[in-house]
């Protein structure tokens, strides 16, 4: 009975180790857009990873035909959310200092452009994750994309006072 349990937690080990191998590159780039942080300094889409897989980890055995990168990239947007409403009281305010062209929107309108764009989410998936209404959903993405195509414009250069000779 014990050699049966050690043997099945190796090969869990195994499928496990195989599936990181695969897929925490793609997650740590999802998280580091949900972050905004830059490729190479990013600790916070770091941890966002590491808890994600933490948690599939520790669900490996009950996802019996499910996608595991599914169940990891679920984890990886509720943490985000979590953290960007814990954090600041909201998923609307705050943005992180940046470079980032993303680091422009509220953390809510990066968590659904990353799902719908990045990642490939539909609307109703992103919507029932985030217990949003699809319209919802639709419109943040919307004006998300709307101001990282259109951003908005610095102020009018000064006019030059024009002096009569």
């Amino acid at each position: 009975m014990r050699e049966r349990q050690v043997s099945q937690d190796a090969r869990r080990a195994r499928e496990f180790e195989a599936f990181v191998a695969g897929a925490a590159g793609r997650l740590l780039h999802a998280a580091t857009l949900l972050t905004a942080e830059p490729r190479d300094a990013n600790p916070r889409a770091r941890r966002l990873l590491t808890l994600a897989l933490a948690q599939t980890y520790a669900s490996w055995d009950r996802l019996r035909g499910e996608d595991p990168y599914d169940h990891a990239r679920q984890h990886l947007a509720v943490r985000f959310a979590r953290g960007a409403w814990h954090q600041h009281g909201s998923l609307g305010r705050a943005r992180p200092a940046s470079d980032s062209v993303l680091a422009r929107l509220a953390p809510q309108e990066r968590l659904i452009l990353v799902l719908r764009l990045y990642e490939g989410v539909a609307e109703e998936q992103t919507a029932a994750l985030l217990g949003l209404p699809t319209e919802r959903v639709r419109a943040i993405c919307a004006r998300a994309m709307a101001t990282l195509l259109h951003p908005p414009r610095g102020p009018a250069p000064a006019l030059a006072k024009v002096v009569p000779s």
